[in-house]
């Protein structure tokens, strides 16, 4: 047993070692400009909005004409049969050549396409609008992935470090039992006693201290960091003074970014059906060239060659006037989409509502059992250092010292847990009111 024991604490001082030199507090602002920067989630919704940004420039809205060069050549060598005119006499004429050039620059426009390139335009800027709010719901959300792991790492810091406390506390019991082994003051069952808390609580604090190193590994997933950081992480809580539950509902029908979403998608609905009933207008395009050609004749001809250079232009105007009752369908089914959207965005209102109220009240739970744990906390302590200074002087038993060790130590984490549960509800609230954002960290 005491074999097995020391080779515990030799595994417990080379992970102290390993962790003491070269750390740094990564501070949660740092933390989050990283991620900001760096996270392959931000990355790629940062690229799908340029993307929308491209697509809603003008340069993909028809607006503007086309203007196309083109150029050609023909060549001909044929045997040809020439009737005299009068006399009827053919003469043959073999490897007769005709050549041909042209080149010209040619310019359409659209007039006017029943404003379906306007409302087109429109809608492009309403899905750019939309994919914006789509970037920022996947900010909102790392933010919540960030700072989950981020506080989950505090949590293990800190109850590592109580486990730590706690070793400490039962390695020096260890001693004590030993030394009063050896004068015959306890029994040999005390000392077993002492031997089995140390390892148990040597095997807790190396389980919670490796559950740390490898959250500190998925903290750098989320960072975007390819390479480990020997880093520590703030373990201090700073609540912050939220509204009232009206004045976050209010902030959420007007922040909340899945309901701005569903409003986007209701605006998109509507141009659908304006692009689809502008099939029914007349439309009206232009198009003009200036051009060059040139024409070398065979002598069969009676003229030997032809140019000509010189601007042509037309306006052409057409009106479906029926089309099997294609666009009149589209445009139903642009209606019935529009009413789903509305029917979806009714129906996230709801949810909102009721998520926001279980939230909040949630939090103000997580509020009361976090200051109760700190009471809690103050009278495990004061009980446990009662316990100790009796135990010391032999007034009560080693069974009844480790309970109160347990207890304390129970009460140290229950406040842990309770102090970052308050806070990550806290956050969620900031989401789901649209403010999370806005807040400093």
């Amino acid at each position: 047993m005491m074999n097995y024991i020391k080779k515990l604490l030799y595994v417990l001082l080379i992970f102290c070692v390993q962790q003491t030199f070269g750390q740094k507090v990564l501070t949660k602002k740092e933390a989050l400009e990283m991620a900001l920067e760096n996270n392959y989630g931000v990355k790629v919704a940062n690229n799908n909005l340029e993307i929308a940004k491209n697509n809603s420039s003008v340069y993909n809205s028809g607006f503007l004409p086309t203007l196309s060069a083109n150029a050609g050549a023909d060549y001909s060598n044929d045997n040809q049969e020439i009737v005299e005119q009068g006399s009827g006499d053919v003469r043959p004429v073999d490897g007769a050549e005709s050549k041909s050039y042209n080149a010209s620059l040619d310019l359409d426009y659209t007039l006017f396409d029943g404003f379906g390139r306007k409302y087109n335009y429109q809608q492009l800027k309403e899905t750019y609008n939309l994919t914006e709010l789509q970037a920022r719901e996947a900010i909102e959300n790392m933010y919540l992935q960030l700072f989950n792991v981020y506080f989950q790492i505090a949590r293990l810091s800190e109850n590592t470090n109580n486990l730590q406390e706690a070793l400490d506390v039962s390695k020096q019991r260890l001693e004590r039992a030993k030394y009063q082994y050896e004068y015959g003051q306890t029994t040999k069952l005390e000392l077993l006693n002492a031997e089995v808390d140390v390892n148990n609580d040597s095997i807790n604090y190396i389980s919670t201290r490796q559950l740390y190193l490898n959250t500190k590994r998925d903290l750098n997933i989320v960072l975007g960091v390819q390479n480990d950081i020997n880093y520590n992480v703030e373990t201090d809580v700073n609540f912050v003074s939220l509204m009232s539950f009206d004045d976050l509902l209010v902030k959420a029908h007007e922040n909340n970014v899945i309901l701005r979403q569903n409003e986007k998608n209701i605006a998109i609905s509507e141009f659908d059906i304006k692009i689809n009933k502008s099939s029914f207008l007349p439309k009206a395009t232009l198009s003009s060239s200036y051009g060059w050609n040139k024409n070398i004749n065979p002598s069969t001809q009676f003229t030997a060659e032809f140019r000509s250079i010189g601007l042509s232009a037309g306006i052409n105007l057409s009106w479906n006037l029926f089309d099997g009752g294609s666009s009149k369908t589209k445009v139903a089914n642009a209606k019935i989409a529009l009413e789903n959207q509305k029917i979806l965005k009714e129906q996230q209102t709801e949810t909102l509502e009721n998520t926001l109220k279980n939230t909040y009240e949630a939090y103000n739970n997580a509020l009361f059992v976090f200051d109760a744990q700190k009471r809690n906390v103050a009278t495990n302590q004061n009980n446990f250092e009662r316990t100790q200074e009796q135990y010391k002087l032999g007034q009560v038993s080693s069974i009844e010292f480790r309970q109160a060790q347990i207890n304390y130590l129970n009460a140290r984490t229950a406040l842990n847990d309770a102090k970052y549960d308050a806070k990550l509800v806290e956050l969620e609230l900031l989401q789901l009111s649209g403010e999370i954002l806005n807040m400093s960290f």
